[in-house]
């Protein structure tokens, strides 16, 4: 267990005493609201580091930033997260712009104009691609239930089958007509020459990489930092208040059940010079058995690194003794996770927060939006002496 020491605070008596378990973003934000607002803040995170699965560290061997628990892009048109961000860090830009193998062929993605045309051949313009793609589209299909409905409804069966069909199966566990067409809508295709991932206006990466940003967001003299400790509910005693920023079915001993979680493994391996040219690199295909290939010093391009190092990405369902990275959501989940919420519902004294803490996914932009929001909401409810609710912002 290792203690991050801090230089006590000169001006007064805090006005109480708060507990945050996990030293990920959520946590870390609210903790430096609270502490700022007089609160005394005790930070308590399993793993020997802080920023979660944010984490970033040094290569020893080459110098290259490495994201170890896969990449991680910022990006948000949310001007109140942007200016906040760049408080506590020096954000480069960066532009996501993925690659896939698929088909012993690499392709741009998002698939895209230049996607299209080469994946057929044709040197389209917008409209004759948009008019091609629309030709094709499985018209027999009347109502979309599922991801697979939506992509041959859309695409057609050759671009289903080349990009959408092989990869859900590897990194969700399921085909593509067990996920809900919603999954498609959030991956963009476009008629154009566009191949930035996303539509944001601030895109960016820290110069210095996320777990400095954390380290300095944790940097007050009213929050300390444990590291290397799993907090237990015998352990809530005696603080005011408790955010939770870890599974809500860990947290009650799964009382309920397990809900479902997806966990990635990762192979890292060094090389010369630079291995595919990108920083990631898809492979829908299902009999490849990873997911993508990631090659880290290509999201710090301001950088120059005459070696390499690549992450090969493999996606399994989650154990209760591995890192949960993104939750499925099954139809067949909800009612349990409406257990858990009532049991939560049912507790005093401690809020669930994050991805985590209220089962959805979340980008980090609307991770850091929502802590901001939560810390606002306790102390007004603080100032009121009213209840502190156990999820500020509702699971969806």
């Amino acid at each position: 267990m290792t203690e991050i020491q801090v230089t006590p605070d000169q001006s007064g008596e805090p006005r109480g005493r708060v507990l945050g378990i996990g030293a990920g973003l959520t946590c870390a934000v609210i903790g430096r609201q609270l502490a700022e607002a007089g609160y005394q803040v005790d930070i308590v995170e399993s793993r020997p580091y802080v920023a979660g699965n944010c984490y970033t560290e040094v290569d020893a061997q080459t110098g290259i930033t490495l994201h170890k628990h896969g990449p991680h892009i910022f990006h948000t048109d949310n001007e109140r997260v942007w200016a906040y961000v760049n408080d506590y860090a020096d954000f480069r830009p960066y532009i996501t712009q993925l690659k896939a193998t698929t088909g012993g062929r690499v392709f741009s993605l998002p698939i895209n104009l230049l996607t299209i045309n080469q994946f057929f051949g044709k040197t389209f313009s917008p409209a004759e691609a948009e008019a091609f793609i629309t030709e094709r589209a499985d018209k027999t299909i009347t109502e979309v239930r599922s991801f697979q409905d939506q992509a041959l409804r859309f695409l057609g069966q050759e671009l289903y089958e080349a990009f959408f069909k092989g990869y859900p199966i590897k990194q969700w566990g399921m085909h593509p007509s067990e996920l809900p067409a919603s999954v498609l809508k959030r991956l963009p295709v476009r008629f154009n020459y566009n191949d930035n991932y996303f539509n944001h206006r601030h895109q960016g990466i820290p110069a210095e990489g996320y777990t400095v940003m954390v380290a300095r967001i944790l940097d007050h003299p009213r929050i300390s930092v444990t590291l290397g400790r799993k907090m237990t509910q015998a352990d809530c005693a005696g603080y005011d208040h408790v955010f939770c920023s870890g599974p809500i079915d860990a947290w009650f001993g799964y009382e309920l059940g397990q809900l479902g979680y997806r966990t990635l493994d990762f192979e890292a391996s060094h090389h010369k010079g630079d291995f595919q040219g990108c920083a990631v690199m898809s492979y829908p295909d299902e009999s490849v058995p990873f997911t993508r290939i990631t090659e880290h010093k290509h999201f710090a391009p301001w950088e120059s690194h005459e070696n390499t190092v690549i992450y090969h990405e493999f996606s399994r369902f989650c154990g209760k003794d591995d890192t949960p990275y993104y939750p499925i959501r099954l139809v067949n989940e909800t009612t349990m996770l409406k257990r858990y919420v009532e049991y939560a519902q049912s507790q005093s004294n401690i809020s669930f927060v994050g991805r985590l803490g209220s089962y959805k996914y979340m980008d980090m932009d609307v991770t850091i939006a929502e802590a901001l929001d939560a810390a606002e909401a306790f102390l007004a409810l603080r100032e009121k002496g009213q209840p502190i609710p156990a999820f500020f912002a509702a699971p969806i």
